[in-house]
């Protein structure tokens, strides 16, 4: 009887002990209870643009860029069998973004600008015309204008189109952006440079009519008998001359130098064309 009920309260004072391990200790308890419950995370807003990036709000000016989907890589040899004229794409450059960027840094910071986009290939027209008897570029670049606009509504358009310039003492031209390489191979007979054939045009968002260009004696000489007196800018090395002509997408030396020539040739047409507004 004895050993009955010593083994009884053993049991007991084990199932005690067991009962008394399996409760939480009071001051973990309090303290689980005190801890706050954390807040989900906000979630990321998704398409979010940065500042400066927005394109809604009223049009004040429309900048339309038809320059930067190809790069001329040229040849002017001594003879007419040593002239190349080679265009490569380099839509990767950002030319017609920095065209946009130099046009906004142009004006007051609070005028709204907007760039217009236009599908690939509409303004082939304008710079690959068929021949035609008689021709006015103007009304064919007023129409591409009047298309890619219709629905933008802005007072003003900045269009910034490649031109035919000569190149000094010969019947060559070059259009556009790009290197010529003039002269014979890549000696001192020869030298290498980069040029920037464009032209800014202002239309009225209303009537679409070109605003006049101011007058400027430097524009006229370039026009009618080429650089007098080249940029240092546009100077390069004659080894930068890409070889072959499908080389200059790959060049980050002709990248730079183009877009610092481009930047400084925009910066000091755009001054003249937006002051006169």
């Amino acid at each position: 009887m004895v050993r009955v009920f010593t083994a009884a309260v053993v049991l007991s004072c084990l199932s005690a002990v067991a009962w008394a391990q399996a409760q939480p200790a009071p001051a973990t308890a309090a303290a689980e209870t005190a801890r706050p419950a954390k807040k989900p995370a906000p979630k990321a807003r998704v398409g979010a643009k940065p500042p400066g990036a927005t394109e809604s709000g009223p049009c004040r000016i429309g900048v339309v860029s038809a320059v930067g989907d190809e790069f001329v890589v040229q040849k002017v040899g001594l003879t007419v069998f040593n002239n190349e004229y080679t265009a490569v794409p380099v839509d990767a450059w950002g030319l017609d973004d920095l065209v946009v960027a130099r046009v906004r840094a142009a004006i007051a910071p609070d005028v709204g600008v907007r760039r217009i986009a236009y599908a690939k290939g509409t303004f082939a027209p304008y710079d690959h015309p068929a021949p035609a008897l008689f021709r006015n570029s103007q009304n064919d670049l007023t129409a591409i204008v009047r298309q890619i606009t219709a629905n933008a509504g802005c007072e003003r358009y900045v269009v910034v189109t490649k031109v035919d310039t000569q190149v000094d003492g010969t019947n060559q031209t070059h259009r556009g952006i790009g290197v010529m390489n003039r002269g014979f191979g890549t000696g001192i007979l020869a030298h290498t440079s980069l040029f920037t054939a464009v032209d800014v045009s202002i239309f009225d968002g209303q009537t679409y009519a070109i605003h006049s260009k101011p007058f400027s004696l430097e524009n006229v000489l370039k026009r009618g008998l080429g650089n007098l007196a080249q940029d240092p800018l546009s100077k390069l090395e004659n080894d930068a001359f890409p070889e072959p002509a499908t080389a200059a997408p790959a060049s980050a030396l002709l990248r730079d130098h183009t877009r610092a020539l481009l930047t400084a040739v925009l910066d000091k047409t755009l001054a003249t064309s937006l002051k006169a507004e």
